[in-house]
């Protein structure tokens, strides 16, 4: 390359940095403040009725695992948070886990079905994401209460006697996050089985596999990068839910979300809230540095 192409070169790269500075500073500025100001408020003194106290202090970031005892001053495990966060990291995999036995089907019926028709199907895939996501929670809600269409209907067969409470129970939750982020799973493994040649599909049955062998040696690994980004896309948002555990938890069931309000609201404690968060953010991190590790590892392996 000549003088001059490297000088035209310069200058061009130089203008599209300036053409984006003004859009990587607003972003900046609203991705990396709120989160700065969240991170110094983890570091503070909460205030007697809220706020924070400019005085530093590691309470908050202590207070997340360890509690001292009111009348003895003794320390120990904080028993409540602590389950708190197993509840919400069990029932968020258990999510992605229902969410992917009922996606995985539905993904690849639809990759299946003629060109022509699968827009169709997406379309109703996609159709809830256009309604609000409190509706569609209360609308599970109608369904399992106690006087619900569900418990109503088992009582009309005669399978049960009595209604069978479902509602504000950890099944209640996990059923309405299932509902609720299922597009997120049936989307990108539909993206992948789009791309799926199905002539290997034919030369597995060729070569007398049979369908379930089919399914696991030749489909699911082609399949693979879509269900790892489809169950991270379910995971992360279950992680930190807080409508759904609000409304079919009914304050009982709570999850991350639901306390981290909690510290911000009643508790009048910024900086245990402030902590919470960050906690909260660490573990999307790690399972998104999964991910990118996951995915990086398939591609290697595609490409080699």
């Amino acid at each position: 390359m000549t003088d001059a192409a490297q000088v035209t070169a310069r200058r061009a790269s130089r203008a599209r940095w300036l053409l984006l500075a003004p859009a990587l500073a607003i972003l900046t500025l609203a991705a990396s403040g709120p989160l700065l100001i969240v991170l110094i408020y983890s570091f503070l003194t909460p205030g007697d009725y809220g706020g924070v106290i400019w005085e530093p202090s590691a309470q908050g970031w202590f207070s997340v695992v360890f509690e001292r005892d009111f009348f003895t001053d003794e320390l120990s495990l904080a028993d409540a948070h602590l389950s708190i966060f197993w509840r919400s990291v069990k029932l968020s995999l258990m999510t992605a886990a229902l969410a992917f036995v009922f996606g995985f089907p539905t993904a690849y019926f639809i990759a299946t079905r003629p060109k022509e028709r699968r827009d169709l199907w997406m379309l109703l895939i996609i159709i809830p994401f256009w309604t609000n996501l409190l509706i569609r929670t209360f609308a599970i809600a109608e369904l399992i209460r106690n006087e619900g269409t569900v418990n109503t209907l088992l009582i009309a067969i005669g399978i049960i006697d009595e209604p069978i409470q479902m509602l504000f129970t950890e099944f209640a939750i996990l059923l309405g996050m299932a509902y609720v982020y299922l597009p997120l799973m049936v989307l990108p493994i539909y993206a992948s089985l789009e791309r799926l040649d199905f002539s290997l599909v034919e030369a597995g049955y060729d070569l007398y596999a049979t369908r379930w062998r089919v399914l696991r040696k030749v489909i699911f690994p082609l399949a693979k990068p879509g269900v790892i980004a489809g169950s991270i896309l379910v995971f992360v948002p279950s992680l930190g839910a807080y409508v759904t555990p609000r409304v079919l938890g009914g304050g009982k069931q709570l999850m991350l979300g639901n306390l981290i309000e909690l510290q911000f609201g009643q508790g009048r404690n910024w900086p245990l809230g402030a902590a919470l968060s960050l906690t909260l953010l660490a573990i999307v991190m790690v399972a998104l540095l999964f991910y990118v590790r996951a995915a990086g590892e398939e591609e290697g392996r595609h490409g080699s």
